[in-house]
Parts: C-alpha cells; structure tokens; sequence
C-alpha cells in the first residue's frame, strides 16, 4: 500500500476511525496519526448525494466568445497512460512539443485548485478543453488558451483519481469518468459538466478508487483499493477484510458488468492480536494503477499490492491477467510471497502486525504493453522493490528479463507509472525515505520530515534484455522543508524528450538518448492563478506531466511522506508564433 505519512492530520486519521466505529484511545500513537492527508479522505463511503451540482458563482467563467473558438490544436491526452497500453508515450505530430522548443517554454497560466495539500490528479485534454479534477471535491472544464472556466461541478467526495475521456469521431469530448474516496466511479457530461450516472462498485467501509479506470469499446475497467492498511494504527481495530478488485463497468449506463476479486475468498476469524483484537483476513491485495488492455488476446492486466493480515494469498504483489469479456483470471504471476503488512508494523510494539512484517512490495505502476524490436511482446511494470520486468503476455507472464534499478522499501522502488516506446523503457526511481524529527510544536513531539538526501534517478533501460543504457543522477535538493530527491511521479515520453516530476517541486525534461536535463523549472512556489485566491506549488509525485501539442501540462504540490504542499495546475507552453 502507499504510505502517507502526514502529521499534520493527526485529528484526522482520529476522526477518520470514528466514521469506521473505531474508538480512539488516548494512548492512540499520534506520531504515526496523520498518515493521510485531511485533503485525502474528506469523506467516508456513501453511495448518495453524489450528483455533481455546477458552482455558482464561477471564477474566471469564459466568455461566449472563448467558447465559441475552434481549438488550435486537435493534440490529445485522453487518460492515464497515453493509451490503452499504459506507453505513457506521446506520438510525434506536426505540432508536438521538440527539443528546440524548450528555451520558448513560459508559464501560460495557473489555477488554483482549492484549498488542498495535494494535487495528485492528472489532468485529461481534447479538443482545446482541460480537464481537472481536485481533492476538494471538484471538477472543472477549462479552456486551454487561457485558462477560463467552461464549467467547474462540486461533488459530496473527494476526486481521487486521473481524468478519462471519452471522444467522438472529430475528437471533441462527450464524458468524463473519475472515481473517488468513497469507492465511487462517476461519468460526467463533458460539455457541460452534468452528472450522466455515479456508481458504488464497492460497499467495504475503508474502499476508494486510486488508480484512473480504463476505457475500452465502451467499457470502463477499474481497480479498487482502501486505506484499511492504516486502520491497524487502533490496536483494538479488528484486521482486516477489505480485498481487492478490478470491476467492469458500462461507460454508458454505469451498470457493473463483472467483479473479480483478487483474493477468492472473504475474510474470516483467524486468531487473536498482541493488543487482544479480535483479528480476521485472509485480506488486501488491493488494485491502486490503470489496469492495461491487450487486443489481441481479449485480456486485461494489472498489478497488486500486499495483503494486510494472515493468512497470505497467492495474488498479491503480482500481475494478473483477466478475461476482459468475464473477468475470469488466466494467469497470475507473484513477485513477493508472504507479504502480509499494515501501518501498525511501524510502531512500537508492532501489535497488529502480521507475522511476515512486509517487504510492502506492491505493484502501483499500471503494466505497460510494447511490441519490441525482435517483434515479441512484452509487458514491462515496475514494483516497489525497486525491479523492473518484462514478461510474456503470450506464454502466461513467463519473466523475459529483470532489473534492479535501486533498494526497495516501504516507500522506495518504482511507484506510479514508467513509459516506453518498446524501443526503450524509461523509469524513474523513487527511494524516499522520511525521518522522525523531534518537535515540541508538533503533535506527540515529532514530525516526519523527507530525507533530502535519499533516493532519486532516472533510467532509460533496453526493452529487449533489460540493460541499463543511462541513467541519470538523482536531483540535488536545496533547504527547503520537505525537499527530497526522490523520483516517484509517473514519467511521460514525447518526441525525443522524457518528462519526469520530482519530490523537490522541479520538473525536468531529459534527453532520451543521452539522458542529459534539457530544462528544468522549479514549481514549488507562489503563483498567481487565473481563477484568484493563494496558488502555490510543492513536490511532484502521483499523476505525471500530460504532453498536448506544446504544452505541458502537470499539478504541483504533494504533502504526504514529509513533501511539500502545493495546489496548483501549471500550464507551460510555447507562445504563438515563435
């Protein structure tokens, strides 16, 4: 599971137990309480109340005339990963962004998301629109040139995941579909921001919806994940039940088509904890990336996390394929057995930690389908230990080739997403580490704070046999509170350039045959924003930068793990005519 290690929010993660019937002790560890963001979770699953409802009045509203303007550019970014194979490739076009471009590059406009600490949802963009989702519980259509709002919606739940978008024939949009904390999947009308269906794909208390769902010949696939990992924290807290799962879902009705979980059975009474609780599983092994489609074999893949309790299953930290059309499994392949792990392995006393004690080697980084030089496919995906793979979608995952990029660890490894061209593979190498800090100001006297000195790099690594062609040194970090090196952000290709986001607030486009930075600029300050109210950058990790014509597109600010809040959309691109 990704850790979240926020002591700004310990009263939080308390309020958070109480919605779950959980007591709270006054012994309750409170340097460990803020593992989640108060902007993360604003609310608790509930399937009602969750029709989008337009602001009123809107900031910045576009005027009759903007909105009649034909878009400069037909460029697109549609979802997660580029497309359907997770690339995170851009396709060269007469109107991409090139390396001579880069000294053009200027800031063309801000919006200020709301008042949040983490702007971790990828923006998505056709026809001229931008598409934004913010853990403030909103969503707004935005015109690209400027930045004016074509319409901004509130909803009850906090936005969790990447925008998708669904587009006609001309490229114009027709829906968008996010999901968010409650574990629900919602479609809204592109044009003007009504709700078109919300669905409830998951009744666990402690279900959300991470990662992006992926659309298909008009059907959405999602993974489903939780924050029951952090509920061990109450040493009374009854670990743990939730399991996880991929749903299909109609993208035109919203009515789930199949489930398949990824642990068979449901959790069940299984013995007694250090602290007396009463505990339960087998459970976890939940889906936080974009699962990817494989046309020709009709299949889905997509990558697990940890399980949270004994016993441990045989699904978890793999990758799993599924009969797209049923969703029955046709091969798993596992990568770290026995990983039982929650929150509760962090603290003193370990009271509701399962006997294995991690690694914590999930897979977050959604699988990647090339075809490669020889003409064999692959599927290449990264894991939290730090190892990238290739396997055999065509012979049942079989291991083509592995790579050990750097030590994994709780918060180590490869995280959100790498890119490849099938030519090349290009990952970026979290590492980060957090240290306890001792601080009378803060609750239970520490704060966590990131290590400025650890993790970090970028990798451009063949795609046939796994060899590392270059890679670049990690980001120096300068004084800032909350700097880190670490490289965790999804990567995004285009061109000849690799974009890559770091926990020191910079974002860095490198040169993909020598992987020399071609431009850098530092995000983790104020912005004036075009929607008014105090805009300011931070770390870059989660979503990756959307590559549309010439324009990059990125939020910046991430305040879990010790980085640096921020809550900005930045939008950099070429002037016209130059």
């Amino acid at each position: 599971m990704r850790q979240a290690y926020d002591v700004a929010s310990a009263s939080f993660l308390s309020s958070v137990l109480r919605l779950a019937h959980v007591s709270v002790p006054m012994s309750f560890p409170r340097m460990f309480a803020g593992v989640l963001a108060a902007s993360s979770i604003a609310a608790i699953a509930s399937p009602e109340g969750l029709r989008a409802q337009a602001s009123s009045p809107q900031a910045n509203a576009c005027s009759a005339a903007t909105l009649r303007r034909a878009p400069s550019s037909r460029a697109q970014w549609t979802r997660w990963g580029g497309d359907v194979h997770n690339t995170r490739i851009v396709a060269n076009s007469a109107d991409a962004l090139t390396a001579a471009d880069l000294p053009k590059l200027t800031l063309r406009w801000s919006y200020n998301l709301g008042a949040i600490a983490n702007a971790r949802s990828q923006v998505a963009v056709a026809s001229g629109r931008v598409f934004a989702g913010s853990e403030a519980g909103t969503v707004a259509a935005l015109d690209l040139e400027s930045g004016c709002s074509v319409w901004t919606v509130q909803l009850t739940q906090t936005v969790r995941t990447s925008l998708v978008l669904d587009v006609d024939g001309t490229g114009a949009p027709k829906t968008v579909y996010f999901g968010d904390v409650g574990a629900n999947l919602h479609a809204l009308d592109a044009a003007t921001g009504a709700t078109r269906w919300s669905v409830h794909v998951d009744d666990h208390t402690a279900a959300l919806i991470t990662g992006a769902p992926q659309l298909y010949r008009g059907v959405l696939y999602v993974g489903v994940s939780s924050y029951e990992s952090l509920l061990p924290l109450q040493p009374t807290y009854p670990c743990c039940s939730f399991r996880g799962s991929v749903v299909a879902v109609d993208a035109t009705t919203g009515k789930v088509l199949w489930k398949t979980y990824t642990i068979d059975v449901a959790a069940a009474p299984t013995t007694t904890s250090k602290s007396g609780a009463a505990l339960q599983g087998p459970s976890g092994a939940a889906v936080w990336s974009t699962p990817s489609v494989d046309e020709k074999l009709d299949r889905i893949y997509f990558g697990t996390g940890n399980n949270y309790s004994e016993p441990t299953t045989n699904r978890s930290d793999a990758i799993v394929a599924l009969d797209r059309r049923t969703g029955a499994v046709v091969w798993s392949k596992q990568f770290a057995k026995a990983d039982g792990y929650n929150l509760s392995c962090d603290v003193p006393g370990k009271y509701n930690c399962p006997a294995s004690d991690g690694p914590d080697h999930d897979f977050g980084q959604a699988p990647i389908l090339v075809t490669l030089s020889n003409g064999q496919r692959a599927l290449v995906v990264g894991q939290k230990a730090g190892v990238l793979r290739a396997l055999d979608p065509d012979h049942d995952g079989a291991v083509l080739w592995e790579r050990t990029l750097g030590p994994g660890g709780r918060l180590g490894g490869l995280h959100w997403g790498s890119a490849s061209d099938g030519r090349r593979v290009y990952a970026a190498y979290g590492g980060q580490t957090i240290d306890p800090v001792a601080d009378s100001t803060a609750p239970g006297g520490y704060r966590l704070v990131a290590n400025s000195k650890a993790g970090g790099g970028l990798f451009a690594v063949d795609a046939l046999n796994g060899s590392v062609v270059w890679s670049a040194k990690p980001p120096v970090c300068d004084a800032r509170p909350g700097c880190s090196p670490a490289q965790s952000a999804a990567v995004t290709v285009g061109n000849g350039l690799v974009f890559s986001g770091a926990l020191d607030g910079h974002i860095r486009a490198y040169d993909a045959n020598t992987g020399r930075v071609v431009w850098n600029e530092d995000t983790a300050v104020a912005f004036t924003a075009v929607n008014g109210g105090a805009a300011h950058g931070g770390s870059l990790d989660g979503g990756g930068p959307v590559l549309v014509g010439r324009n990059v597109i990125f939020g910046s600010g991430y305040a879990l793990n010790g980085g640096m809040a921020g809550n900005v959309l930045l939008v950099f691109g070429v002037p016209r005519g130059k």
